[in-house]
Parts: C-alpha cells; structure tokens; sequence
C-alpha cells in the first residue's frame, strides 16, 4: 500500500511580517525570472504574502494548508494582465517555503 505523504509544517513564525516581506520578495523575483517581469508581478506577490501573513498570524502552518488558502483566495485576484494564475502562485509559494526549510522537492524526496 502507497504511503500517504506526510504534511511539512512550518516552524511557529518568530515575525509573520518578516516571513511575509521575504516571500513578497522572493515571489516576485521568482515571478520576474520565471516568465517576463511585469508591473502586475507587484501585486501578486503582494497580495500572496497578505494571505500568508495573515493565515500565519491566525496559526497555520502546514504547507499544503497554506497554499490551499493562497488559491482560494487569489481566486478573487484579477488576473487578466499576467500569465500566471492562483494555482501557479500558490505551488510557487510552496516551492519557495519548501527551499527555504531546505527540502529537495526533486522526484519526490
């Protein structure tokens, strides 16, 4: 039988602001080098570190939790002038959590 993959939680946040003004940043530039820098790359990683923070300061730290939360909610976020959509950032915010605990997100492992 397939074992189920275990969740990845955060450490409790020592500054959820903090945490947010770097995935701000590391989401835009991550946006900017991935496709083409937009003006609009602004506002979405700005609006995706929003959310985080405040799913953070309310006590969620699961990963898989915290990017449900970015997709529900950058449904709601205009999308119409960039290439990206919720589903995009939201895995792109995960991948970054995910370097930044130091874990291979290569082939599984």
């Amino acid at each position: 039988m397939v074992e189920p993959i275990p969740p990845i939680t955060l450490p409790p946040p020592q500054d959820a602001v903090q945490e947010g003004q770097w995935l701000q940043a590391s989401l835009r530039r991550w946006l900017d080098e991935e496709f083409l820098p937009e003006p609009v790359n602004v506002k979405i990683a700005q609006r995706a570190a929003e959310i985080f923070v405040r799913q953070r300061l309310e006590g969620e730290n699961d990963v898989g939790e915290l990017a449900i939360a970015i997709v529900t909610e950058m449904q709601a976020f205009d999308f119409s002038r960039s290439f990206y959509g919720e589903f995009a950032i939201a895995n792109a915010v995960s991948d970054l959590l995910l370097d930044s605990l130091g874990i291979d997100r290569c082939c599984g492992n």
